[in-house]
């Protein structure tokens, strides 16, 4: 790990006792310095609580947001899809560029944009303001790779752990009721009450991160931000993002999808080509292709296509078919199905995040990959029990939102090129929409055929994703920090 920073001003100061407490936590160190670390991984906790509620309470008021424009269900789903789009975008670009500017100026660089967003919700007099709203709200999502960073540059290798788990934690969502909140919220006092909450957040994150995050931070860079190779990742991931899309819609084969595929090959080529001439790459070539990234990477990729496909989509359908599922109304679905696994994740993430310091980053990420893989495989088993569907579920909440989640978000930051820290974490965070977005392209199709074969073979299709996870777990390197 790095030297800790010399406290010059007292807004460093705050952070560097938090580092010099969290030392002294191994060595037997009182209570002050339990506390003083305390703090500055509840400021990052606040500002990771303001990407998710960005991300899960507006979800139930997407119907009340039609309605107020006067439009159909479907003409809202960019309210939605272009916010996380936006986070595949922000995550890598501000990762790289807080290793120029420092940590701290990235996390208000990244309030400030959301909170311009949130004001645009706030005021849209039309939907396409709000969805323009939306999609600046969604670099939020870079919150998660900035945090995991100032931890791993700040923290101990214990008090590394444990905080990586508590942050972990909300990736499921804050327990599992800010969703119905948001629901509540908007049935009470309209969408844009939503954004209120929001915006007071993170205008409470701002001034916490002022106060406790470092300025500057040890292993900063030099050279200069790498724009070019930026908008060219962004085409990129712009052009893959509509492919799946489309392919999904329109069939693999359509003029429309080959036209996007032949885009994303484009944009991708272009970015190899401008990476290899940069003197200080947004993404050197030579990392993508050693075995810690593209591990990381690829363990991220599939893991999200095969549990939250399980999780997010074709269990919920199943929950609610009437004809061929267990006939739920959506709020009893989404208490019986949804809320438990996030709430267990919880009080998961943070055992698993201790136990790193006892057994090890890659002993825990292989227990959550290979347990989540079971927890899974249970499910496609007695796809037509719901009680034993409903246990699977609550077990991937310690295994996937638990174990998993929290070992591969701290090996993204403990794997990182040393040259370029925030490289790693920010491909990682981008690496969740892409997985996800998959999964759910892939086993749509299946499960739009349920009245033929039931709702096993979809899952089973994830249980094979969630396989090649595994395996690919297991060639994951241990970080030479632990």
């Amino acid at each position: 790990m790095p030297e800790p920073v010399t406290a010059q001003s007292a807004d460093r100061g705050a952070v560097a006792a938090a580092r010099a407490a969290a030392t002294g936590t191994e060595n037997g160190a009182g209570s002050g310095g339990r506390r003083a670390t305390a703090v500055l991984v509840a400021v990052l906790l606040l500002g990771v609580v303001s990407f998710q509620l960005n991300a899960s309470m507006v979800t139930p008021a997407l119907p009340d947001i039609a309605r107020h424009f006067g439009v159909g269900p479907e003409s809202v789903a960019p309210v939605q899809s272009l916010f996380f789009l936006a986070g595949a975008i922000s995550g890598p670009l501000m990762g790289r560029w807080s290793d120029f500017i420092g940590r701290r100026t990235a996390l208000l660089l990244v309030i400030g944009v959301m909170s311009l967003g949130t004001v645009l919700c706030l005021l849209a007099p039309t939907l396409p303001v709000l969805v323009a709203g939306r999609f600046l709200q969604g670099f939020s999502s870079a919150i998660f790779g900035l945090s995991y960073i100032v931890m791993q540059e700040n923290l101990s290798r214990a008090a590394f752990g444990t905080s990586v788990g508590v942050l972990a934690s909300i990736n499921g969502g804050v327990a599992g009721f800010d969703g119905y909140l948001g629901g509540l919220m908007t049935e009470a006092f309209g969408f844009r009450s939503i954004f209120w909450v929001i915006l007071a957040l993170a205008v409470v994150a701002a001034v916490a991160i002022v106060r406790v995050v470092p300025a500057k931070h040890a292993q900063a860079s030099t050279g200069r931000m790498d724009w070019w190779g930026a908008a060219l990742l962004s085409a990129f991931l712009i052009a893959l993002t509509y492919f799946v899309n489309s392919g999904s819609e329109s069939g693999w084969g359509s003029p429309k999808a080959l036209t996007l595929l032949a885009v994303t090959g484009a944009a991708f080529a272009a970015f190899v080509f401008v990476e290899k001439r940069r003197s200080s790459p947004l993404i050197a070539v030579h990392h993508l292709r050693s075995r810690p990234v593209w591990t990381v990477v690829a363990c991220t990729v599939l893991t999200l296509a095969g549990i939250f496909a399980t999780m997010n989509f074709t269990i919920v359908v199943l929950s609610q078919d009437s004809d061929y599922g267990f006939g739920l109304e959506p709020s009893t679905a989404a208490l019986l199905y949804l809320t438990p696994a996030a709430l267990i994740g919880v009080f998961a993430a943070p055992f698993a995040g201790w136990l790193t310091a006892r057994i090890g980053w890659i002993t825990t990420l292989r227990i959550g990959s290979g347990a989540t893989l079971l927890a899974a495989a249970s499910a496609a088993f007695f796809v037509e029990d719901r009680w034993l569907v409903l246990a699977a579920v609550a077990a991937l909440g310690i295994t996937y939102n638990g174990f998993f989640l929290t070992a591969i978000n701290g090996l993204s930051a403990l794997l990182s090129p040393k040259e370029a820290p925030g490289t790693l974490p920010g491909i990682n965070g981008a690496s969740f929409g892409i997985g996800a977005s998959l999964g759910v392209v892939l086993v749509a199709p299946t499960v739009a055929r349920a009245a033929d074969g039931g709702y096993g073979p979809a899952l089973w299709i994830s249980v094979s994703i969630a396989a090649l996870a595994f395996v690919v777990a297991l060639l994951v390197p241990k970080p030479a920090a632990a």
